[in-house]
């Protein structure tokens, strides 16, 4: 799974966390998606993606996302949210649930923002917090359950992760230089090994375009073409890196990811292409060399072909949008060749 984690790694992730909650049952409440306001508390840019996490230190929860059946976290766990949904969880979801947002109590005394909440029962303690990216539409991310669950009571690790948590929080509050780059490395480290852990438990019929990480053909060639983007990459020289001829690599790539390799980082240039115009105003010719196009005609031809709009209308559509990436969604579903 090394490709898995290098593709990972190419999301750029930043995060922290932003409300540390003490729950006595009984208790419920609801979380809304984690949206600029919680992630201003930050005093940090709203990224494009936004993956929600939950880490119970402490007791138990009962979690339910809308038309799904409850799943239990106990304490030592922690439970991820790749899409960001909105969700309740509660002591007992039977109880009327209480808009989280509500309970929000302001930063103080070089602490992040907390909840006090329930009726005095057994007590449960949750750190939240967030990972972010500007990478719109990852496909690691695409291919995810809604929840993923990550146990962390093996051994002195859960007293080494509440820990860091714990002094990246206290150090983040403080506003100290570099605390929000080491919450976001210990919180990518654990969504990294939540996402390896799912994958492994997936039988090899359910993994589609990820039976191409566990490939040591086609994963060493996706870890390339993550890594270096930008690359001018040919079928020929993907090949030679690997060590297969150009028709046998070509074939094999093709047969397990369903599409050939330069189709395949076609898709992940223009995904890099797209964000990079919704979140910035560097020139689009700035924009068509950073994600690996030789001119700004080749790449306005791609982009117009696969999109049906102009990098420039895109541009301000996305901006426009409340939700751009809905829309964006949809022409790579439509099987373009």
């Amino acid at each position: 799974m090394n490709a898995l984690l290098d593709i990972l790694r190419t999301l750029r992730l930043t995060g922290g966390i932003f409300l540390d909650c003490e729950f006595t049952s009984p208790w419920c409440v609801t979380a809304s998606a984690i949206g600029p306001d919680e992630v201003g508390l930050l005093t940090m840019p709203f990224p494009a993606h936004v993956i929600a996490y939950h880490y119970v230190t402490h007791g138990r929860v009962l979690l339910q996302l809308a038309q799904q059946p409850p799943i239990s976290i106990e304490g030592g766990e922690i439970v991820v949210f790749p899409t960001n949904d909105k969700h309740k969880l509660g002591s007992d979801l039977s109880v009327e649930a209480v808009n989280a947002k509500e309970l929000v109590l302001p930063p103080a005394n070089g602490n992040v923002a907390r909840i006090e909440h329930g009726g005095g029962g057994e007590r449960t303690h949750i750190m939240c917090g967030f990972l972010g990216t500007d990478t719109p539409n990852d496909p690691v991310i695409e291919m995810l359950p809604s929840v993923l669950k990550l146990g962390v009571t093996q051994g002195a690790s859960v007293d080494w992760i509440e820990s860091s948590l714990r002094f990246a929080a206290l150090e983040m509050a403080a506003g100290r230089t570099g605390s929000l780059a080491i919450l976001a490395q210990l919180a990518e480290c654990l969504f990294m090994e939540a996402v390896r852990g799912y994958v492994d438990s997936l039988p090899p019929s359910q993994r589609g375009w990820l039976a191409g990480l566990g490939d040591p053909v086609v994963g060493r060639a996706l870890g390339l073409l993550h890594a270096r983007r930008d690359h001018p990459w040919t079928v020929d020289e993907l090949a030679g890196q690997i060590g297969l001829s150009r028709s046998s690599f070509a074939d094999r790539f093709t047969r397990i990811m369903g599409e050939p390799p330069m189709r395949y980082l076609a898709k992940q240039r223009l995904r890099f292409a797209a964000q990079r115009l919704r979140t910035s105003h560097a020139p689009v010719a700035r924009i068509a060399f950073e994600a690996g196009y030789e001119s700004e005609a080749a790449f306005y031809r791609a982009f117009k072909r696969e999109l049906g709009v102009s990098p420039a209308a895109w541009r301000t559509r996305s901006t426009d949008s409340p939700s751009p990436w809905a829309w964006w969604k949809s022409p790579f579903s439509r099987g373009h060749t």
